[in-house]
């Protein structure tokens, strides 16, 4: 299932997209793609989790995206999200996730807050 989310290089910046709903039963997936990602901090500088394809995104994808999040920050490696839809947006907001994990407009706003 992992194999289905599109992962691309931008430079020395790794590019997560998932699309769709980020549930309890797909943000396994996702978590297991970022750590693979973040496991190997020679791979790259960071990661920028685009999320504009993602419609619905529940508490499991928060805690994935947190831990990896602090994964990347123990690796000193960047990670920012970007581009969430508005709902997502919303959801973050009300957990609080903007005040943790960089949120940008768009990915390649991202792919420069993590190489800053």
């Amino acid at each position: 299932m992992a194999s289905d989310i599109p992962v691309r290089a931008e430079g020395d910046v790794v590019v997560v997209s998932p699309a769709g709903e980020l549930d309890a039963v797909t943000s396994p997936g996702l978590a297991d793609v970022l750590n693979d990602i973040l496991g190997d901090p020679d791979s790259c500088r960071g990661v920028v989790i685009d999320l504009s394809q993602v419609t619905f995104c529940d508490s499991r994808c928060i805690g994935v995206l947190v831990s990896s999040y602090r994964q990347a920050r123990d690796n000193g490696m960047g990670l920012a999200l970007s581009a969430p839809q508005r709902a997502v947006l919303r959801l973050f907001m009300i957990a609080g996730i903007d005040q943790v994990i960089p949120i940008e407009e768009d990915t390649g706003h991202a792919v420069e807050s993590v190489l800053a």
